[in-house]
């Protein structure tokens, strides 16, 4: 369909990809935050503004196109209201924003993922903060 697009994965497969997906499809959902560390962890370049993806679902079956249109690194401390908003998630507060990725980072996938039962997050840890639209679904 689009072979020559790199892969976005919002989140591990379950409940929270899918509520992410359709946030994104719905149109609602226009940010993702991801911790610098992961980046440098995998050995990827971080996204530029341009860069075009295909968002894949639980089942890993390609829903949608997106286009990045910003990016910034950013203490977590320092991620704003509009960000957190935009995450379509129903954040209506930075504390509500932190709290949920806080979840998320502290969670047993991701400290699976890392390898680190003990891993946590706080105020100085570098995040990127990554804006983008919806191209179109697949």
């Amino acid at each position: 369909m689009t072979p020559d697009l790199p892969t976005t994965y919002f989140a591990f497969p379950g409940p929270l990809r899918d509520q992410l997906v359709a946030a994104v499809l719905s149109g609602a959902k226009t940010s993702t935050t991801g911790l610098l560390a992961d980046y440098e962890r995998d050995g990827e370049p971080l996204s530029a503004v341009g860069d075009r993806s295909v968002v894949v679902d639980s089942a890993d079956r390609p829903v949608a196109v997106i286009e990045v249109t910003d990016v910034r690194v950013v203490r977590l401390s320092d991620v704003d209201l509009d960000h957190a908003r935009d995450e379509g998630e129903g954040y209506d507060s930075v504390a509500a924003w932190r709290a949920g990725h806080e979840e998320y980072w502290h969670g047993p996938d991701y400290r699976g993922y890392l390898g680190d039962p003990e891993f946590t997050v706080d105020d100085d840890m570098l995040a990127v903060a990554v804006r983008f639209r919806l191209v179109r679904r697949l």
